[in-house]
């Protein structure tokens, strides 16, 4: 939907009808049907809402956040059961109703990532090196390749953030390397369609905010709708910025759009204030 024509004519109309048009045009532009596992966006959801411990939502505040994305109640109960089998959520029954919250394990690791999401800057690492392995032997990386300070250049060579820690001995390991960073280099760490699938979500970011321009969006949305936009803005930017480690800014392309995008992430959160939860799940308004 075109944002301008989308909302040539409603102001007079009254603010109700633009906040409910801009809710339901962002919940459009903002969902990704062929790309969205639902319970990956549980988990972007719980990560923002309920991580504190002693936190929960309701099954039926579960629903009722869940559903405008498209995502129908079945397939909330099959992504439940399988974040209980993993241990990110565990679950109990308060009366009739089921309560869900995150695990000690979801718990920590959402807190691991928070920082990074939650960012409007960051200060790029300035110390790199790179760890490379004899050819034929790329399985000496696997074990780095774990971690999440180590991203890979190719099939025998992996870059790492600060200094290497502890590496195999039977590995090259050559420390903030005063290299020449070409053009393939940067678009090997920053693949066509990390760059793309940035960009887009910069761009849907930006009219999000210029069409809501004038609308008192956090004052008048209720505390469901917020929830709704507030986990789609972070599930869209977890899948760009925890794609792999920040990098020193050499090694970004010209077209990457992260920065510009992080501000936006932050710009539009800070606009849809978090609501708060009840001790029974419940959404009990927006926190100030």
């Amino acid at each position: 939907m075109d944002w301008p024509i989308a909302f040539r004519g409603l102001r007079h109309k009254g603010m109700t009808d633009a906040q409910d048009l801009w809710f339901d045009t962002a919940v459009s532009k903002l969902s990704d049907p062929q790309n969205q596992r639902v319970w990956s966006v549980i988990v972007s959801l719980f990560g923002d809402l309920a991580q504190q411990k002693g936190a929960s939502i309701n099954g039926q505040t579960l629903t009722q956040i869940i559903t405008p994305m498209g995502i129908k109640p079945e397939a909330i109960r099959v992504a439940l059961h399988r974040l209980r089998k993993d241990g990110w959520i565990d679950s109990t029954r308060s009366g009739r109703a089921s309560v869900h919250f995150l695990t000690e394990s979801g718990r920590s690791q959402s807190a691991a990532v928070t920082p990074r999401i939650y960012a409007r800057e960051i200060a790029p690492p300035t110390e790199w090196h790179l760890a490379i392995a004899e050819d034929g032997q790329s399985a000496m990386l696997d074990g780095l390749l774990e971690q999440a300070d180590y991203v890979s250049v190719n099939r025998c060579t992996a870059l790492g953030l600060g200094k290497a820690a502890s590496v195999a001995r039977d590995l090259l390991v050559v420390h903030n390397p005063d290299l020449a960073v070409p053009e393939w280099l940067q678009r090997r760490l920053f693949p066509e369609d990390l760059r793309v699938t940035c960009s887009d979500l910069d761009v849907t970011l930006a009219e999000l905010n210029s069409a809501r321009s004038g609308l008192a969006i956090d004052e008048q949305l209720s505390a469901a709708q917020i929830a709704t936009l507030r986990t789609l803005i972070v599930h869209r930017w977890r899948r760009v910025v925890l794609r792999h480690p920040d990098l020193p800014l050499s090694l970004h392309p010209d077209d990457w759009r992260g920065e510009p995008c992080r501000r936006r992430v932050a710009e539009l959160l800070e606009a849809l204030p978090r609501p708060t939860l009840a001790a029974n799940g419940d959404l009990a308004g927006t926190a100030d």
